[in-house]
């Protein structure tokens, strides 16, 4: 749980418009989690500044203010510090009274942090300090019930949990059974109730949720039928009112075959939404039209490595990067979203199964 830094991350002033890269990976073999690049945006590639010990980080997030980063870990949640350049100083480590967890995220506020139990269906809500670190656990709540009776999509199993913009709802994606809960969120005492249920299609394993920039905008990527649902959002007399305005494919799923679309992220300005889609072993690029909510399919194209995990569009949307999980390695492409092209950008980078990326604007 300690930071190993390098003498290329103890710079104290970082140039205008430079960016960190925060790489998240399970330890097999090696004790470092977390990985820290540095980030060429002229050339689309990244240079490893930092790593940082950590058990299994399956997945990290950054608060809304900029100044935290939280981990996943085998033993909860840890907590960090992002320092002037980048690098991690680690504040504590916090108990989810559960099974190890897949996702999280914080309120709006920053006050609140809340996570996604995948193996035990549990989701937890807890109290973070002024200064960063987690606190006691405010709330949790187990999903109940069986789901469709094959394979593993028989109990539940939450993926994602991700709050509207308003601050007001918490989105919580459970994959086993086909629904996404939606709870109403009390902001002073960290507690949630049912409010609604977004429910899917039938073994089609709603995986992760994004929201538009302006809020009114649900995304939803389902894993095993590779469809994103797009939903409109309002509150009218204090309720949440969702429709269903779109759903769209990632990447043909014919009969018989093994596709399974993953992650689901926004290029900074909102304007792309990038996924990836496994066994296919593909990224998929859409544009957004921020004024109706729908997506256009622009390309979906290889991405040279075995279960891309995550992928993400760099800030300026010139280059990409796919996190190939079962490959354990990072590629680079060049993109062009104006003519649908992608097209690789050096040589692989090497990371032992990488789960997840999240970039950050140095200031």
């Amino acid at each position: 749980m300690t930071t190993e830094t390098t003498a290329k991350s103890r710079q104290t002033s970082p140039k205008e418009g430079q960016y960190v890269a925060y790489v998240s990976a399970y330890t097999h073999g090696d004790r470092h989690g977390i990985k820290i690049y540095d980030v060429d945006m002229e050339k689309g590639r990244f240079l490893e500044k930092d790593q940082v010990e950590i058990t299994n980080s399956s997945y990290v997030t950054i608060s809304h203010n900029g100044k935290f980063l939280y981990s996943i870990t085998d033993f909860g949640v840890e907590a960090y510090k992002i320092l002037k350049d980048g690098s991690l100083e680690m504040i504590n480590l916090g108990s989810i009274n559960g099974m190890r967890g897949c996702y999280l995220s914080t309120d709006y506020t920053d006050r609140f942090l809340f996570v996604a139990g995948y193996h035990d269906g549990k989701l937890t809500v807890l109290k973070l300090k002024q200064d960063g670190g987690v606190g006691e656990i405010t709330d949790e709540i187990f999903h109940k019930g069986l789901g469709t009776v094959a394979e593993r999509n028989f109990r539940p199993h939450i993926n994602c949990a991700r709050m509207t913009h308003d601050n007001k709802y918490l989105l919580v994606a459970d994959q086993g059974m086909d629904h996404v809960n939606v709870y109403r969120f009390d902001g002073e005492n960290g507690k949630v109730y049912l409010a609604d249920v977004l429910r899917s299609e039938i073994e089609s394993a709603p995986r992760h949720i994004k929201i538009s920039r302006d809020g009114r905008f649900i995304y939803i990527i389902h894993e095993w039928k590779c469809f994103i649902d797009v939903y409109s959002y309002e509150e009218k007399n204090g309720q949440p009112v969702f429709e269903k305005v779109q759903t769209i494919e990632t990447v043909k799923r014919d009969k018989g075959s093994a596709n399974a679309a993953s992650a689901l992220t926004f290029s900074e300005d909102h304007k792309y939404l990038v996924c990836t889609n496994a066994g296919d072993n593909s990224a998929t690029l859409f544009g957004v039209d921020e004024k109706t909510g729908m997506l256009t399919k622009i390309f979906c194209l290889p991405v040279s490595g075995d279960y891309p995990k995550d992928a993400s569009l760099f800030p300026n949307n010139k280059f990409l990067v796919s996190l190939n999980h079962e490959s354990n390695e990072m590629t680079f492409f060049r993109v062009d979203p104006q003519n649908g092209t992608m097209v690789m950008n050096g040589a692989p980078l090497k990371v032992d199964v990488p789960n997840c990326i999240t970039f950050h604007k140095l200031s």
